[in-house]
């Protein structure tokens, strides 16, 4: 299992677990982001946010939120 920020560009994964307090969990659920979602990765550049795109929206992660978002490499 990996964390979303360790993917390269142009990865597919699936969510497969969140891990953090109740208010990050809340958060990123609420912006579609559950275990079981399919996502991409669009740009991930060094120390800049992590921008993905994942049920019809694209959506900018910082760098501290991904560590708490645990993934799964599948082919696209």
């Amino acid at each position: 299992m990996k964390e979303l920020s360790e993917l390269p560009v142009n990865a597919v994964c699936v969510i497969t677990s969140l891990e953090g307090d109740q208010r990050f969990i809340s958060r990123i659920t609420s912006i579609g982001l559950t275990p079981g979602c399919r996502v991409s990765v669009i740009k991930n550049d060094g120390n800049r946010p992590v921008l993905v795109y994942s049920r019809d929206t694209m959506i900018a992660l910082n760098r501290n939120e991904c560590r708490g978002i645990k993934v799964r490499e599948v082919s696209a």
